[in-house]
């Protein structure tokens, strides 16, 4: 479970509500009892319900959801029945609705990706990036977590990943053995993973003893060429590949033979369609 702070709660309402609604207290509801639906007009993966309840409780409002983040619900299921005052009802509106949409958007888009992997490679994983939309780390990991993917370096200091700016600021740049030992002397617990912008770099990183190969940006026909070399040389080493990993794509890479794959697609899908209604019958 991602932990989600009272102040993230917080802000997501203030965003929108801090000086509440002056429509509704402009045309003079406050007090009287209604209720409101939040229905997947599409259905799909969901998520963002369980900060949605968050969002609610911080408002005083009652609420029911029969469903949990990470299921797949029919089009026109009804997610979340909330009841309280209309001024009420109002000032939680947008910011779940928001909320709720931009994560639902998010987990479909993972689910799918995943499920096209699962049927090539049932043990492949899918792993989201640390290139989140500023200001949506929590959300976004939150939501991918719920379509079936797992967290690729959720920060900096959480893995060992040798780039190509980290080497081309060494005296030796080229000197991959030496920067693999010292990485793995001063980080034992780790393992050392290496991004190859080429073939010619992917083979010297293999060669060198990495770990694990991040193969930016390669064809799938050249990923698979790698694979099919490393399974004759019996190498420890795995491959892992990057840019260019998306629903439109995910297909084709998927049957290159490697199990791990990179992206940052999902925190761009488009929001899921939630809609709203508040009644007083």
């Amino acid at each position: 479970m991602i932990y989600l702070p009272d102040s993230l709660i917080d802000q997501l309402l203030l965003d929108d509500i801090q000086y509440g609604d002056l429509t509704t207290r402009s045309l003079g509801l406050h007090h009287q009892p209604a209720t409101m639906t939040f229905t997947s007009r599409q259905g799909g993966c969901i998520s963002g319900l369980e900060i949605a309840s968050r969002m609610f409780n911080k408002l005083g409002i009652e609420h029911q959801c029969d469903y949990r983040d990470g299921e797949i619900v029919e089009a026109e299921s009804c997610l979340i029945i909330a009841s309280g005052t209309v001024e009420t009802l109002h000032q939680g509106w947008k910011a779940v609705q928001n909320v709720l949409e931009w994560c639902c958007g998010v987990s479909h888009y993972t689910h799918q990706m995943v499920a096209i992997l699962k049927q090539y490679q049932p043990d492949a994983q899918l792993a989201c990036t640390r290139k989140t939309i500023p200001g949506t780390k929590t959300l976004a990991l939150t939501a991918i977590i719920a379509g079936g993917a797992i967290i690729h370096r959720a920060g900096s200091a959480e893995s060992i990943l040798l780039f190509t700016n980290h080497r081309q600021c060494l005296a030796a740049p080229d000197d991959w053995y030496s920067h693999i030992n010292t990485l793995r002397a001063a980080a034992p617990e780790k393992q050392i993973i290496v991004e190859a912008d080429n073939y010619e770099q992917a083979t010297l990183a293999i060669e060198a003893g990495a770990d694990i190969v991040q193969l930016d940006k390669f064809s799938p026909s050249l990923i698979r060429q790698l694979q099919q070399n490393l399974l004759k040389q019996k190498r420890s080493c795995r491959l892992s590949a990057a840019g260019g990993i998306n629903l439109q794509t995910i297909n084709e890479y998927a049957q290159t033979g490697i199990a791990l794959f990179i992206t940052s697609a999902p925190y761009y899908a488009p929001p899921r369609d939630i809609k709203v209604k508040i009644s007083t019958s």
